[in-house]
């Protein structure tokens, strides 16, 4: 008995066949737009996910930057 018998073999290639036809080459112009392609398609686990946000909320919020303050004291002192 041959291993790889006809019916096989057609079985085998019509797989590959629609394997290949499934996925599409696509270039990027830069890794950062690889990474983000990738990040859409790709969801983190739950665990992960939610330290992550529990991470992202402890960090402190950004200061107020030098013209909001300018704007803020031109404002109280017309």
């Amino acid at each position: 008995m041959d291993p790889k018998s006809p019916k096989l073999q057609q079985q085998q290639k019509q797989d590959t066949t629609e394997t290949a036809s499934q996925q599409t080459a696509r270039e990027f112009v830069s890794p950062e737009e690889m990474l983000r392609q990738d990040a859409e398609q790709t969801s983190p686990p739950p665990a992960l996910a939610h330290r992550v946000a529990e991470s992202i909320a402890k960090e402190p919020r950004p200061g107020r930057s030098w013209w909001q303050r300018w704007f803020a004291r031109r404002a109280a002192n017309p």
